[in-house]
């Protein structure tokens, strides 16, 4: 397990998430959730689940987080970015972990969403800002 304490400081532990914090302190980010993400809250511990095939384990970290009771949320791709066309009709918001980490340090560090999402989500995902629709 990794946390993130402010701006990049990570202790590792054998421990689990579930023993150190506080349940009501804990939000697991998963794509599946019916939340986005709003703004990022210091008194908050942030799980970032990761799942490498995404059509295997389908809702898995969704599920995981309910089963342990703990509130979720996903990245507010939806909100600010749009579905672009593309050959194979793709468009995804499973992310890498490293992609999940680039979005919410750069959004900490500029407080915008839009300059967030356009560092961590590839054009491979088939989304892009509106603002890249021509």
């Amino acid at each position: 397990v990794l946390f993130l304490f402010c701006i990049f400081q990570m202790d590792t532990t054998q421990e689990s998430y579930l023993d150190l914090f506080p349940l009501d302190a804990i939000v697991y980010l998963t794509p599946d959730s019916e939340n986005a993400l709003e703004d990022i809250d210091p008194n908050k511990v942030y799980v970032l689940g990761g799942l490498v095939d995404e059509s295997i384990h389908k809702k898995l970290t969704l599920q995981r987080a309910q089963e342990q009771s703990l509130q979720t949320a996903r990245l507010p791709i939806r909100e600010y970015m749009v579905k672009t066309v593309n050959t194979k009709n793709y468009h995804s918001e499973t992310l890498a972990i490293n992609q999940v980490f680039d979005i919410l340090s750069t959004y900490y560090e500029t407080r915008s969403w839009p300059a967030a999402l356009k560092a961590g989500v590839s054009s491979g995902k088939g989304y892009v800002l509106p603002d890249a629709v021509k």
